[in-house]
């Protein structure tokens, strides 16, 4: 397994994390087409991605309604892995129950937030706690102070977002930085080769502020594991059994399906593993996340760290892949077209 330091942390993650909002959910027509995950399978899991490797951990408050939490931390316990020896991500502001204002960003909801996280995996601290969605209605500067609170009383040891736009993550960060708190070093975001509109101001961005970077919705919901078919029925009993919830473009998806899938016959390997790839070889990305509901799934996407895409493989994915040109991309690009890289 690979590493790579998460911002500028100096914290060392795996170039894998695993996902657990397939942990639990049982009963529940939203959380339990993703896996439902038992206790028993879910320490299985989390004990076999260790032994490979993966020392990176994601979940949230809001998974399977705070059951993802309970058994990650419990699977960490009963496979005899030390709390020190592993990283665990959890994110708050997603509603959470009835109650109006169990929801947010605000200082009251993310000190009940953190508090109950922490019951949940049976620890003292999180290593890193996410804000998981922007919350319009709370000043950022009452988000930040709170964060604040919360990493210097120790119940929190580094700060992310998620689902953030660019300028959000910098007018958190700018605040951080006028107040001495301690900013995000890291945003979880939406990003596949099939979807690559953070490439436009996120990613420009995060190079140049070493903010850290990890995915969610590396596969696509599956689509880009090839088990799809242009133009074909969804599967029953998947996450898009009501409907696509993940917005794409079809038809340019399948055709990168399509590039992926020739690479992939060549090496005799499975598409998934090239989708993951993909994104381990961009420079912006510090971990992929990634769920599993079997082992065999689990060790299918380990594999990928292995997958050293060739500069043409990778060119054609590109080409295929490729955002259409927008404004101000577009100019930026003429502007520097006879100047070197910095």
């Amino acid at each position: 397994m690979k590493h790579k330091v998460l911002g500028r942390t100096g914290l060392l993650v795996s170039r894998l994390c695993l996902g657990t909002n397939t942990f639990g959910g049982k009963g529940n027509p939203y959380w339990e087409p993703l896996g439902a995950l038992d206790q028993k399978a879910a320490t299985e899991m989390v004990g076999r991605a260790f032994e490979a490797g993966i020392n990176f951990f994601d979940t949230a408050n809001i998974y399977a309604a705070g059951e993802s939490e309970e058994r990650l931390g419990c699977a960490i316990r009963e496979a005899g892995i030390p709390r020190a020896n592993v990283v665990i991500a959890t994110k708050a502001g997603m509603k959470m129950g009835t109650d109006v204002n169990g929801v947010g960003a605000s200082r009251g909801h993310l000190m009940s937030a953190v508090e109950a996280s922490l019951k949940r995996l049976g620890t003292d601290y999180v290593d890193v706690f996410m804000i998981h969605q922007w919350d319009r209605l709370t000043p950022m500067e009452e988000t930040m102070r709170a964060l604040g609170d919360l990493v210097r009383g120790g119940k929190v040891r580094h700060l992310g977002c998620s689902n953030f736009a660019a300028w959000q993550i910098m007018l958190a960060n700018g605040i951080a930085e006028r107040e001495r708190l301690s900013r995000f070093e890291v945003t979880e975001a939406y990003y596949s080769i099939a979807t690559r509109d953070i490439e436009r101001e996120q990613v420009p961005m995060l190079l140049h502020q070493n903010v850290g970077l990890t995915i969610w919705g590396a596969l696509l919901g599956g689509v880009l594991t090839g088990k799809y078919k242009r133009g074909g029925a969804l599967p029953a009993g998947t996450r898009f059994s009501g409907g696509i919830w993940m917005p794409f473009d079809t038809e340019r998806t399948f055709d990168i399906v399509d590039a992926m899938q020739a690479i992939a016959r060549a090496r005799d390997i499975p598409v998934a593993r090239i989708a993951i790839a993909w994104l381990l070889h961009q420079p912006v990305v510090t971990s992929v996340i990634f769920g599993a509901r079997t082992l065999a799934q689990l060790d299918e996407n380990l594999a990928a760290i292995d997958v050293a895409l060739t500069t043409d493989e990778l060119q054609t994915l590109d080409a295929v892949s490729a955002l259409p040109p927008e404004y101000p991309t577009w100019k930026i690009a003429e502007a520097y077209r006879d100047r070197p890289d910095p």
